[in-house]
């Protein structure tokens, strides 16, 4: 036994803990070389790292034990490449999950993080980045209907629709007047996610921010009206309006924060051509003063 390893020393040489081997012995995947017929203990040959790397590789795939057992004693290159394909595919269901899961805290982070910089009632011109997103279908409102009810009876069919609703959910007017009209009902809902196949553009925008629950944004509407017209805007497009702070990060509704935003698309230039003209007829006239004041003046000085 002098050629041969403890447990412990092959532990050691290979990396695999003593614990595992014991136990991967126990359920017949990897047995010691032989055992000490004294004390029973373990021991190991070098040539026996060939056999762990079978063991270990598989494992390492999160292969079953038990198919690694059964591959143990009969094996080739088609049945394994069978069992390699199978869990490719699972590794790649496995990461789409995984890259799933990361967009929707990446992407509620981000919200999060800016609905902790707005004061509550700002209204101004920002740039935007361009957003993937989905639109749902147009939404029908009945009598009596608020901004809930078409949200329910859309999100009973997200399935249909291949929406996610982990991710953000907002309103969708079809224009600034759109969203006056009827500020609580938006025209469709949108989500803002990775797969969606539209997209908002990217470029400026008039963003306006109101607290309070799903559809009550008081007077942001009138707030965004009036500072455009302040502010010579010309907007068009739809208004998205989304949900920064909402039953995720807070418990209050009231303290639900949305920013509703529209594409400005140029600056209108005020005419102020008659003003100048207007001045200059002033300034003449105030020259025609100053001479007949000069004629006086001499002819009141004449001997």
């Amino acid at each position: 036994m002098s050629d041969t390893l403890s447990i412990h020393e092959f532990s050691k040489l290979s990396g695999v803990e003593s614990s595992t081997l014991r136990y991967w012995d126990e359920i017949g995947i990897f047995t010691p070389l032989m055992r000490n017929p004294d004390n029973n203990y373990r021991h190991y040959s070098t040539a026996q790292l060939l056999a762990l790397n079978f063991v270990t590789t598989l494992s390492e795939l999160e292969i079953p034990l038990r198919t690694i057992a059964e591959l143990r004693e009969e094996r080739d290159p088609e049945n394994l490449l069978d069992l390699l394909e199978k869990q490719e595919r699972q590794m790649d269901m496995e990461m789409r999950s995984l890259r799933m899961r990361y967009s929707i805290i990446h992407a509620r982070r981000e919200l999060m993080k800016l609905g902790m910089r707005i004061n509550g009632d700002e209204v101004g011109v920002i740039h935007l980045e361009e957003k993937a997103m989905t639109l749902w279908p147009r939404n029908e409102y009945r009598e009596g209907d608020t901004f809930l009810e078409p949200l329910a009876a859309q999100i009973a069919q997200t399935g249909e629709y291949h929406i996610n609703l982990s991710f953000p959910v907002g309103g969708y007017h079809d224009s600034l007047e759109s969203l006056m009209n009827a500020p609580g009902r938006p025209d469709h809902f949108i989500s803002f996610d990775p797969i969606g196949t539209l997209t908002r553009p990217g470029g400026d925008y008039l963003v306006g921010y109101a607290r309070g629950y799903y559809g009550d944004i008081g007077d942001l509407p009138e707030r965004l009206a009036a500072y455009a017209s302040e502010h010579s805007l010309s907007l068009s497009g739809p208004v998205y309006t989304l949900y920064l702070h909402e039953e995720i990060s807070t418990k209050d509704p009231y303290m639900y924060l949305a920013q509703s935003s529209v594409a400005v698309t140029k600056r209108k230039v005020r005419d102020t051509s008659k003003g100048e003209r207007r001045g200059a007829d002033s300034d003449r006239r105030g020259s025609d003063g100053d001479r007949r004041g000069q004629l006086g003046d001499r002819r009141a000085i004449t001997p």
